[in-house]
């Protein structure tokens, strides 16, 4: 329903895409009161923004702001169409094209059903540990030969609003175990993840780049923050010279590292990844001072 907005979406609409970190770190109710427009919400956990980039750059006439967020084990990861980074954002792309009138309706009827029963508000994650029947029932594992691979349970730490708003849950911050037993699956994706493709990501990217830029589109490339084990993860199999700075230096966009601003590299995410709400709030409100005052984000909030 989101992505249906981009069609009429104008010069001074503004789009952010990219993986979870850009789904938690920018705060859509933020970004509305500081502005005075409602932010098309697009970032989709565990996935390259590259899909989505591609499909708005060539299937719409869109030539406003597009923000990019880039999580570089997931922007630099893959083109492989059968990649899980790749598969799931392609998929929406696919369901908004090819979804049918009826799943359309069912959507909206849903809606009043789900914010009023916890039963109806399913979770899309197959590892959701949500109270409705469908999450629990695809977390019973009766008669299965091969056990399920030794991942470490992976906990839902997000509260989902419309219009797409994200925000961490208060327990990720208050309780230091659950927070760990999140930061245990990043280790583990982490330390299981194949080898980035940067040339064939980056070529990807470039050329989607070069043709919103001829469309008069303003791309802007964001980089938010993560700390503790995760950074320095980062740091060893992702080195920001190889990768972000690279990228930016190809791209000749407005660009933005969390680490390069003194407001920014100290914040702390609770379970490594992402920030908490109030964090989140914060770093919307500082981020788009800073656009605004680089004249990278030109919207002015009414009187």
């Amino acid at each position: 329903m989101t992505r249906a907005k981009v069609e009429s979406a104008t010069k001074d609409d503004v789009v952010i895409l990219g993986s979870s970190r850009a789904y938690f770190d920018i705060q859509v109710d933020q970004w509305k009161k500081l502005t005075g427009k409602e932010l098309l919400q697009l970032a989709s956990t565990g996935s390259s923004p590259l899909p989505t980039f591609h499909d708005i750059v060539n299937n719409t006439d869109f030539d406003g702001t597009i923000v990019v967020g880039v999580t570089p084990g997931l922007f630099f990861s893959t083109t492989f169409p059968k990649a899980f980074p790749w598969e799931r954002p392609q998929a929406k792309v696919d369901h908004y094209f090819d979804g049918t009138y009826a799943q359309r309706s069912n959507f909206l009827l849903s809606v009043p059903l789900q914010q009023n029963l916890v039963l109806m508000s399913a979770d899309e994650e197959e590892w959701a540990d949500d109270l409705d029947l469908k999450s629990l029932l695809r977390n019973v594992h009766w008669g299965k030969r091969i056990p399920p691979p030794a991942q470490p349970p992976f906990y839902n730490f997000g509260d989902v609003s419309i219009p797409r708003n994200i925000s961490m849950m208060p327990k990720t911050v208050t309780d230091t175990a659950f927070a760990n037993s999140i930061i245990k699956v990043w280790h583990f994706f982490g330390k299981g993840s194949p080898a980035p493709d940067k040339d064939g990501t980056t070529s990807f990217f470039m050329k989607d780049v070069e043709k919103f830029k001829k469309k008069g589109g303003n791309l802007i490339l964001i980089r938010p923050p993560s700390s503790g084990g995760v950074r320095m993860g980062e740091k060893m199999g992702l080195p920001r010279e190889r990768f972000w700075d690279s990228l930016v230096n190809l791209a000749q966009v407005k660009s933005y590292h969390f680490e390069d601003y003194d407001q920014f590299k100290n914040l702390t995410c609770p379970e490594e990844s992402h920030l908490s709400i109030e964090n989140a709030n914060y770093y919307t409100e500082e981020l788009i001072k800073i656009l605004k005052k680089d004249n990278a984000l030109t919207i002015q909030k009414p009187n």
